[in-house]
């Protein structure tokens, strides 16, 4: 464990000190920022039973589909092209060490920045004052389900982005490799259940798979408040199994 706690922790420094860390963060406060004003500018005009928080959270796949793949196509495609990953294959460190080391830095950095985004609708509620309530703004099951749900997804978001990287020695293969997988995964589904064009009878069947799959129902999920054991399941298998595919292929191409 020693030799995993030396590799994460370099892993976050090599984080903390790389300018695209801060550009990744500048641009995500930036978009969540422009995101959350335009929610609250549609709740004013067309009032909802539902808060802000809950509208802002279901713009989730935004900062999934881009960010993420900025944070991790270097991760391993870059030790890759370097040669830097065969000289760590000689150390005592394992493959699977090495995966996880990549994926716990991005992982926590991924949810540092989803963290900067909690103060918003105090800070919304400090500059227009009690003409807007803040219960309006700030429910505290919605906030909590909104946030366990971007923690428990993020999981397999970031374990994808890994995944990805490790496939090729090209950062920008790798992010849009990272990027498709995300937006399949992400959007797809939802897509066919909205739009069920094909009406044949396995298509049909596959509802039951694509709804079980279908992130945008398990966030409705948590902002209720219902915590259930199913989509813990699935994102916590799913990322389990990418990750030891992924250090399959490390220990295969290092």
């Amino acid at each position: 464990m020693r030799h995993f706690f030396t590799l994460l922790l370099h892993e976050i420094r090599m984080l903390l000190i790389a300018p695209a860390s801060y550009v990744a963060a500048v641009l995500f406060l930036m978009l969540m920022t422009f995101v959350y004003y335009f929610y609250l500018n549609a709740a004013a005009s067309e009032p909802s039973d539902h808060t802000v928080g809950v509208w802002f959270f279901q713009a989730f796949w935004i900062p999934v589909c881009f960010m993420i793949p900025l944070l991790t196509m270097k991760s391993i495609a870059e030790e890759r092209r370097l040669g830097t990953l065969e000289t760590l294959m000689t150390t005592p460190a394992t493959a699977l060490q090495i995966v996880l080391s990549k994926f716990l830095s991005s992982y926590f950095f991924y949810i540092f920045l989803w963290a900067l985004t909690i103060p918003f609708p105090f800070i919304v509620h400090y500059y227009i004052g009690e003409s807007v309530p803040l219960s309006l703004l700030f429910n505290h099951a919605s906030m909590i389900g909104g946030y366990s749900f971007i923690a428990i997804s993020g999981l397999l978001y970031i374990a994808v982005g890994i995944f990805a990287s490790s496939m090729t020695r090209n950062q920008l293969v790798a992010g849009m490799l990272s990027f498709c997988i995300l937006f399949v995964m992400i959007l797809a589904g939802a897509l066919m259940l909205k739009v069920p064009i094909i009406d044949t009878q396995w298509i049909l069947q596959s509802y039951d798979i694509v709804n079980y799959i279908n992130s945008f129902e398990h966030l409705e999920d948590f902002s209720r408040g219902v915590l259930d054991s199913r989509p813990l399941f699935l994102y916590g298998s799913m990322t389990m199994l990418l990750l030891g595919i992924t250090t399959l292929i490390v220990e295969s191409k290092a």
